[in-house]
Parts: C-alpha cells; sequence; structure tokens
C-alpha cells in the first residue's frame, strides 16, 4: 500500500498542508482522534522541513460557529468542537508554527460542513498562485478531514503525497481508517514512509 522513500526533500514546487491539529481532535479534546497526538511529532518534522527548504507551509482548521450544524444539539453528527475563538479550536501549543505560516479556516458559517480544506476556501487559489504542484498532507483525521482534502487536491490536479505516519483515523466503524487510505491510494495519492533527511525515523 505504501512506497518506500529512503529520504523526502521539499522540492521547488512542494506546499505542506497540516490538517487540523487541533486541541479539540487530541486524545481528551471535544472529538477526540485515538492516538492524535502521534501526528504532532511527524509534523513538525516535515514543518522543518520544509521551513528549511523555504516552501508554504499551510495549516486548516474548523472554525465553527456555537451553533454550527455538523454539532449534536443541531441536528448534526459530532458533539461541539472547535468554536471559533476557543482554547478546544486552537492548535496544538506542541506543533510548531513558521511565523509566515498560513492559516486555512474551514466551516465557519452555520448551515454549512466542510471536512476539506478546500471547501469553500481559497486553498485552490493560494496553491496555484504559488506554483505548487505537489501536495505533501498530514494531520487529523485519516477518515474524515485528510481524506477530503486529499481527493480535493488530486481533483485540483495536484500530485498528493500522504505520509502514513502522519496521519490518524477517528474510526467510527472498525476499519475506516484503511479504507479511506485505500480510496486515497485508489485515487491517485501516493502514501509515503519516509526517513526525512536529517532524521533517524
Amino acid at each position: 500500500m505504501t512506497t518506500e522513500a529512503a529520504r523526502f526533500e521539499a522540492g521547488p514546487d512542494d506546499a505542506l498542508l497540516v490538517v487540523d491539529v487541533q486541541n479539540d481532535f487530541l486524545p481528551g479534546g471535544a472529538l477526540g482522534v485515538p492516538d492524535g497526538d502521534e501526528v504532532i511529532p511527524v509534523a513538525n518534522r516535515y514543518i522543518a522541513a520544509f521551513t528549511r527548504a523555504g516552501r508554504p507551509v499551510i495549516y486548516s482548521r474548523d472554525w465553527h460557529p456555537a451553533d454550527h450544524c455538523s454539532f449534536a444539539a443541531a441536528g448534526g453528527p459530532w458533539p461541539s468542537h472547535c468554536v471559533q475563538n476557543t482554547a478546544g479550536a486552537a492548535f496544538s501549543d506542541e506543533l510548531e508554527r513558521p511565523v509566515d505560516a498560513v492559516v486555512i479556516s474551514k466551516a465557519t458559517r452555520r448551515e454549512a460542513d466542510a471536512y476539506s480544506a478546500f471547501d469553500g476556501t481559497d486553498l485552490g487559489e493560494k496553491l496555484a498562485a504559488g506554483g505548487v504542484t505537489r501536495l505533501l498532507i498530514v494531520g487529523l483525521a485519516t477518515d474524515y478531514c485528510v481524506l477530503a482534502s486529499v481527493l480535493d487536491g488530486l481533483a485540483a490536479g495536484l500530485e498528493v503525497l500522504v505520509p502514513t505516519a502522519g496521519v490518524r483515523a477517528v474510526n467510527v466503524e472498525a476499519g475506516d481508517g484503511e479504507r479511506a487510505l485505500e480510496r486515497m491510494r485508489s485515487a491517485g495519492a501516493a502514501l509515503i514512509r519516509t526517513r526525512l533527511r536529517g532524521s533517524t525515523k
């Protein structure tokens, strides 16, 4: 399922997308992803690599109003989470944030949900304006926002890479994460195991 890569270096047309590494999606959060905190050191290594290479690092976040349609109180499938300007919506303090990082907020309107970082945002335009042709994606959760972002990136004509160590799944149903990875692969994404230059992992 994965493509081996002994080393990874950010290229001149690459960008990194870090999906929804927010407190409410980490263990103990309102909608915690099991082992979700394990993506943080992996994400940080990629963030450092892209920063060294002078390539864009983009962070997506759920940024919901308090009465968002996805919340159970409004008839949606999820508990209240990532409400705008709350501690739960903040990025993890352990996640590295370059000073020039771009933040993409999604699902900001009460009446519309959005899993993909491309959905209802200007992410596609930003990538095109920067000449990005290859997008590496890490974050949470494999079977929802990562999957949707990968599929939209591919639909936009980008080459998409997903380091399997850098994503974790909600797994509402057993195996959802593995099925999501297979769907990404079948759609054309490259699932990779990498050892970053200068890293022993």
